[in-house]
């Protein structure tokens, strides 16, 4: 019997995309006939891994874990809403963000490096994740996930599966958690107002500087006064200050009960977040949009063009 040399399975690997020990059971059963490997591989993965890693993954699902003080959340992505109700994908995300828990990897391909096993497929979760790829006939992807450990306590809130939330916070857990859901509803951008980042406060002073310049034009082909530069400028500042209110957590009125901030509940049951992350699915990921009825027009049209 023909010896399996790692350079073999390698250069299988590169060929069909997929999991290394997928590659290696292919090879045993050719004897080391590498045209034999790569047909036993199309036969029992479709030979999809390959095919699908070019596609565009805006779907998919967030996964969190808690572990005494250690915590990890994670994105992974596919092509379509049905794979996130698939029960092997699923797996997979929560698995990961385990392992981003209790692993602390330094980036995505150190997270993929990790051992796991999953549907037959292995040792590693990337292993796993291409296997999977050809078993479903999907693209996914890792992609991004955040550990948590040494900044207080760990509450996580999933909505669904696309929206997740930890909040890293000291004092008391039922209110800790409350918050993980209010973050999930009203999506603030930092714990106060000074913490929100500069370039999204210029961002919105632009804006309102536009609506007055826009105020300013319509007075004036109205034959109205327009208004004096000093309040002019208050009115960019109000509207800066209004949206640092509208964007900062303690600011902003608590969804249970929108008599009191934030920031008074959380004085109330001496509570203090110290940080949270939010992840919505597929967040600045553009969506492919498929124009069927064009793309049917379109292959009239070469067919015609053929005749």
């Amino acid at each position: 019997m023909a010896a399996i040399t790692a350079s073999m399975v390698g250069e299988l690997r590169a060929k069909t995309d997929a999991p290394m020990m997928e590659c290696k059971k292919a090879l045993t059963e050719a004897e080391g006939n590498m045209e034999k490997a790569e047909e036993l591989l199309r036969i029992k993965l479709g030979n999809k891994a390959g095919k699908a890693s070019g596609r565009i993954t805006a779907e998919g699902v967030v996964t969190a874990f808690v572990d005494g003080a250690a915590g990890g959340m994670i994105e992974i992505n596919c092509e379509t809403d049905f794979v996130t109700k698939n029960d092997s994908f699923l797996a997979l995300a929560n698995a990961a963000a385990m392992l981003v828990a209790k692993n602390n990897p330094a980036d995505i391909a150190a997270l993929g490096a990790l051992p796991y096993e999953q549907d037959g497929f292995g040792p590693t979760l990337e292993d796993v994740r291409k296997g999977l790829i050809g078993k479903i006939g999907e693209n996914m992807s890792f992609r991004r996930f955040k550990h948590f450990t040494g900044n207080g306590k760990l509450a996580s809130y999933l909505h669904g599966t696309r929206i997740g939330v930890m909040v890293e916070f000291e004092g008391d857990d039922t209110s800790a958690k409350d918050v993980a859901m209010h973050i999930a509803a009203m999506k603030p951008v930092a714990i106060q107002a000074s913490d929100v980042p500069a370039d999204l406060i210029e961002k919105e002073r632009a804006v309102a500087a536009g609506k007055a310049e826009e105020d300013r034009k319509t007075a004036e082909a109205e034959g109205k006064k327009p208004q004096p530069a000093d309040i002019v400028a208050k009115r960019i500042e109000g509207g800066v200050q209004k949206y640092l209110k509208e964007v900062s957590l303690h600011n902003q009125p608590f969804v249970k009960n929108d008599k009191q901030t934030v920031e008074q509940m959380l004085k109330a049951a001496n509570t203090s977040i110290k940080g949270f992350t939010l992840y919505v699915v597929g967040e600045g990921i553009e969506k492919k949009v498929d124009d069927f009825a064009a793309e049917v027009a379109a292959q009239v049209a070469a067919a015609k063009a053929a005749a």
